[in-house]
């Protein structure tokens, strides 16, 4: 099982749902690996998959990168140049765009993640010509190498694991997710996330965020 962090495994304020920690405790508990696939930097996310109890690896940084425990030792695999991305912001702050990047951005190594306080639309107008992609989570927007992304970076986590997208179920609820969620066995989507990523889910739940969460396991078969 693959799942985004924000939105998905959170409510509506970002705070961890007991219900969705129960479901993929469970799932663990069955011998379902649980992927974190997720715009947060490493360090967020492997403290959630530590404390949470997971398996399986973490694409991290909006796909970014990879980290798998290999032979008992921790393992990251970097799949995006940041110096595209660097370059990217500099010019949306020369065009006087007061774009400000997040806090978490001191540990973030693949990508530059700017707040959601300026439009998407300007910013990507402004970088057509870059080598670079700009994606909305809803949260943050994201600067990233052109061709880089969770969907990538997926295919290459379930590699070591003998799997491919289409053996998964995958959670998500933005533009950022809606690859992955193309690509999977059963895609779940909320009524409170991306029109993107609700077109490209299978399943639409009733209920938002990590309620949403445990519905679309439910309707996958992975929770009775």
């Amino acid at each position: 099982m693959v799942t985004d962090v924000d939105g998905t495994l959170t409510d509506a304020r970002r705070r961890l749902d007991l219900r969705a920690i129960d479901a993929v405790r469970r799932l663990e508990a069955r011998g379902i690996p649980v992927i974190l696939a997720t715009g947060n930097v490493l360090p967020i996310a492997l403290a959630l998959h530590r404390f949470l109890g997971l398996s399986g690896p973490i694409v991290a940084e909006n796909g970014g990168m990879i980290y798998r425990r290999v032979e008992g030792r921790d393992d990251v695999e970097l799949l995006a140049d940041p110096q595209r991305a660097l370059a990217a912001y500099r010019a949306v702050v020369r065009a006087g765009v007061p774009a400000r990047r997040l806090f978490t951005d001191r540990w973030r190594e693949t990508e530059v993640a700017i707040e959601q306080t300026v439009r998407v639309a300007p910013v990507r107008r402004l970088l057509a010509q870059h080598s670079v992609s700009v994606e909305s989570t809803g949260y943050a927007i994201h600067l990233m190498q052109r061709g880089c992304g969770k969907l990538r970076a997926l295919r290459r986590a379930l590699v070591p694991l003998g799997l491919v997208p289409r053996d998964c179920v995958v959670l998500g609820d933005g533009d950022n997710d809606v690859g992955m969620l193309r690509a999977a066995g059963f895609g779940v989507s909320f009524p409170s996330a991306s029109p993107r990523a609700r077109a490209a889910a299978g399943y639409v739940t009733r209920a938002d965020f990590s309620e949403g969460f445990v519905e679309g396991l439910k309707a996958s078969g992975l929770l009775g």
